[in-house]
Parts: C-alpha cells; sequence; structure tokens
C-alpha cells in the first residue's frame, strides 16, 4: 500500500449508531494520518418509485437540504463542528446506503466504517440492513462499530404497543 492512498469511508445517517461509527473514522484518521470522508445517503419520502410517479422538484430539493442538515447536525453532535487534526470531507448522495457506501470504498486499502446493531427487528425490515450489506459485498476492509451500552440499556428487550405510542398531537 502506497503511503497517503488509504481513505476511510463512514456512513452517516445521524443515528447514535453513526455516530459511534463517525467517531471511530476520525480517531482512526488521526492516527493514521488517512483522509475521511463522511457519507450521508438519503432517498424521496416513500422511496424512488413513489416520487417518479408524483415528481416535485421543490419537495426535492426540501429533502436534500434536510439531509445536509442531518450531516452537519451529525458533526455538531459528535464533535461539536468540523473535528481538528485530520482531513474530513463529506457527501450526501441520493441512492441506497448500502450500495453507495461499497460503490464508493472501491480501493482494496480504504477502510469502510458503519455503526451496526441496537435496531429491533421491526428497524431491520423498515431500515434494511446496511452494516451486512456492506461487509457482505465490500472489496475492502469493514469495521462495524457496535452500538453505546446505554441503547441496549434503555430499550426494553419486549415492547407492549399501546394507543399513545399512535397519537399525533393537535397543532393549534
Amino acid at each position: 500500500m502506497a503511503a497517503g492512498s488509504r481513505r476511510i469511508i463512514a456512513g452517516v445517517s445521524g443515528s447514535i449508531r453513526s455516530l459511534g461509527a463517525l467517531r471511530a473514522a476520525v480517531a482512526e484518521g488521526r492516527s493514521t494520518g488517512a483522509p475521511v470522508l463522511a457519507v450521508l445517503t438519503w432517498a424521496p419520502a416513500g422511496g424512488e418509485l413513489a416520487y417518479l410517479r408524483a415528481p416535485c422538484p421543490l419537495l426535492l430539493r426540501l429533502w436534500e437540504h434536510a439531509a445536509r442538515q442531518r450531516m452537519q447536525d451529525a458533526f455538531a453532535q459528535a464533535f461539536g463542528g468540523m473535528p481538528d487534526g485530520v482531513s474530513v470531507r463529506h457527501m450526501v448522495v441520493r441512492g441506497p446506503p448500502g450500495p453507495t457506501l461499497v460503490e464508493l470504498a472501491h480501493r482494496r486499502d480504504d477502510l469502510l466504517i458503519v455503526g451496526y446493531g441496537g435496531r429491533t427487528w421491526l428497524g431491520y425490515v423498515a431500515h434494511g440492513a446496511v452494516t451486512r450489506y456492506c461487509m457482505a459485498h465490500a472489496r475492502c476492509q469493514v469495521l462495524a462499530v457496535p452500538p453505546p451500552d446505554l441503547i441496549r440499556e434503555l430499550r426494553p428487550r419486549y415492547h407492549k404497543w399501546r394507543a399513545e405510542d399512535f397519537a399525533v398531537p393537535l397543532v393549534g
């Protein structure tokens, strides 16, 4: 591996798991001198198929702006802003998270860092298993950062759904 050729790609979504992956990526970048590329992927509300049926450029710009804001918020929550002592770039991409991250981490000497775990079975059904996809398809090393213990301590093993869980507050 040539000096300076390694990149660190971190998957960011704004979740606590992805903040752990972002922190690990920056720590690895600081210790090795490798640049960090933080990647947040997004899709239109309802998915790409729903957007193709009823396209709205204004909504598309709003969704993209919200994704960019989520990226800024992730850095603010993880570090209080952009971290010092490491070269960090961020990228907001419209597309599915797993395939996009694997495509960006295409070099053998790259390091792909993603968060994993701490989800319920419903979370896996709704969001997919991005970590599993990356580990199965990446051509580079993948570091899966476990969630903090706090998530496991706060979330009960079984949740009994109540009507209040689905209530929507009335405005005005």
